[in-house]
C-alpha cells in the first residue's frame, strides 16, 4: 500500500484541514493517508481545545486513515524537535512520503533544502550557539546564520507552517531512505487569523475564538459537520481551566525548585515567582512575564512543563524509547498496520497496560493532568482502544 504522512494537530479539525488530507492524497497517489497527532498538549505550549480521542475520531470521518499519537517529549517542543518526533515516527511505518501545508508564496525545493541544510550542519550548530549570546530571537538568528552560510537560499522565517516545513525537510533528509515531499500551498486565512472566514478556509484560532465568544452557530462555513458535532458534545478547554492548578504549582514551588523543570534557565524562575502573585488570570501571567527574549509561545511551553513538573531526564527517557501509539484507523488503516507490522522496529501500541506503561509514563501524566480540566473527560490512556471508524 503506498502510503503518504501529515503531521498535525487538529485543533479543532477544520475545512483547511479536509483539504490538506484531499490535497496530500492527490499529490501522493497514495492509497492509505497517516496522521501524526498531537496529543492533550500541543507544539505551541496549549491545551487541546477537545482531547485527543475527538481529534482522532474527526480525523478519521474526514479521510485520514491512520492517526499515530506524537508523544509529548516531541509535540510540546520547538519547530525541530517537533518535525523530528512526527518524520521519525512516519519513517519507523514506513510511509513512502511525507505531506505539509506552507505559507511561502514563492517555489521552494524542499527536499534539496533539507539536503543543503544537512551538508551544513554542524557549521550551522557553532554559529547558532555563538550567536545565543546576542539575545536574538530564533527566527532573527536562524535568517543571519542562513544569510551567511546560505545565500542562495532565500528564506522566510516570519511563517510558522514554513518554518515547520523546513523543520521536516531537514529531519527527512538525514533517513536512510527520505519520503517524497509534497508542500501545499496553504488556502485562506493566515495561521494568527483570529476572524472567521465565511467565503474561505477560517484558521484554527479563528474557530477557537468563536466558540470561546458564543458564535459557536457561525462555524457552518468552518467545519465539517461531523466536526462541528463533536465540538458541540465535549467539552471545549483552553488554559484557563488549569489557572487554579498552574498557580497552586508556582505559589508552592520556590524558585530553587522550579529550577529542575525542564527548560528553565537564565533565572527566568524568580521571574515567574514574582508575576504569577500579581496575576489574575493565565492570560495575565502571560502578559507580566512576557519578554523580547521569552516569546508567548515559549513562556506558554515552559508553563506546561510547570504544569505538568516535566524534568530533562523525563524527556530524555521519552526520547531514546520511542514508541507507535495508535489513536485510530479505519478498515485501510487496518491493513496498513497489518502490512507493516512485520517491518516496525520500535513498539507498536494500541491498549497500554502494565508491560508498556513505563514507555508512555510521560504521555500518561499528561492524560492525568489534562483529565483534571473538566470532570467528564473519560480516562485518556488507560482502558482506552484505538478509534474505528
Amino acid at each position: 500500500m503506498k502510503s503518504c504522512g501529515l503531521i498535525v494537530e487538529y485543533n479543532p479539525f477544520h475545512n483547511g484541514h479536509r483539504y490538506h488530507i484531499e490535497a496530500a492524497r492527490a499529490a501522493s497517489n497514495c492509497d492509505v493517508v497517516v496522521a501524526i497527532m498531537s496529543g492533550n498538549f500541543l507544539q505551541r505550549g496549549e491545551p487541546a481545545c477537545m482531547d485527543k480521542w475527538s481529534r482522532a475520531e474527526a480525523a478519521l470521518q474526514e479521510g485520514a486513515n491512520l492517526v499515530i499519537e506524537l508523544p509529548f517529549a516531541h509535540a510540546v517542543q520547538s519547530a525541530d524537535y517537533f518535525a523530528r518526533g512526527g518524520v521519525q515516527l512516519l519513517a519507523a511505518l514506513g510511509v513512502d512520503s511525507l505531506c505539509f501545508g506552507t505559507d511561502l508564496s514563492s517555489d521552494l525545493d524542499y527536499e534539496a533544502f533539507g539536503r543543503a541544510h544537512l551538508e551544513h550542519e554542524s557549521a550551522i550548530n557553532d554559529l547558532y550557539q555563538a550567536r545565543e549570546v546576542t539575545g536574538e530571537s530564533y527566527p532573527e538568528r536562524m535568517t543571519a546564520i542562513y544569510r551567511q552560510l546560505l545565500p542562495e537560499w532565500t528564506l522566510d522565517f516570519s511563517s510558522p507552517n514554513h518554518i515547520l516545513g523546513m523543520a521536516y525537510a531537514k529531519e527527512n533528509a538525514k533517513l536512510a531512505s527520505p519520503m517524497q515531499i509534497f508542500p501545499i500551498q496553504r488556502q485562506g486565512s493566515n495561521y494568527h487569523e483570529s476572524e472567521l472566514n465565511p467565503i474561505n478556509f477560517s484558521s484554527a484560532t479563528a474557530i477557537r475564538q468563536a466558540v470561546k465568544s458564543g458564535t459557536f452557530n457561525d462555524l457552518s462555513s468552518a467545519m465539517p459537520t461531523s466536526s462541528q458535532k463533536l465540538l458541540q458534545e465535549a467539552p471545549f478547554i483552553d488554559w484557563e481551566y488549569f489557572w487554579p492548578l498552574l498557580k497552586y504549582r508556582l505559589l508552592t514551588t520556590t524558585p530553587e525548585q522550579l529550577r529542575s523543570v525542564y527548560q528553565m534557565k537564565e533565572g527566568f524562575e524568580y521571574r515567574l515567582f514574582e508575576k504569577v502573585k500579581q496575576a489574575n488570570s493565565f492570560q495575565e501571567l502571560m502578559t507580566l512575564a512576557k519578554t523580547k527574549r521569552y516569546t508567548w509561545t515559549r513562556i506558554q511551553r515552559l508553563l506546561t512543563y510547570v504544569l505538568l513538573n516535566v524534568t530533562e531526564n523525563e524527556i530524555m527517557q521519552a526520547r531514546e524509547h520511542p514508541y507507535i501509539r495508535v489513536l485510530g484507523f479505519d478498515e485501510i488503516g487496518r491493513d496498513f498496520l497489518k502490512q507493516q507490522k512485520g517491518r516496525v522496529s520500535i513498539p507498536l501500541i494500541t491498549n497500554v497496560n502494565r508491560k508498556n506503561e513505563s514507555l508512555l509514563a510521560l504521555d500518561i501524566k499528561a492524560g492525568q493532568v489534562y483529565q483534571t480540566a473538566y470532570s467528564s473527560l473519560k480516562q485518556q490512556d488507560y482502558y482506552r482502544a484505538p478509534h474505528y471508524n
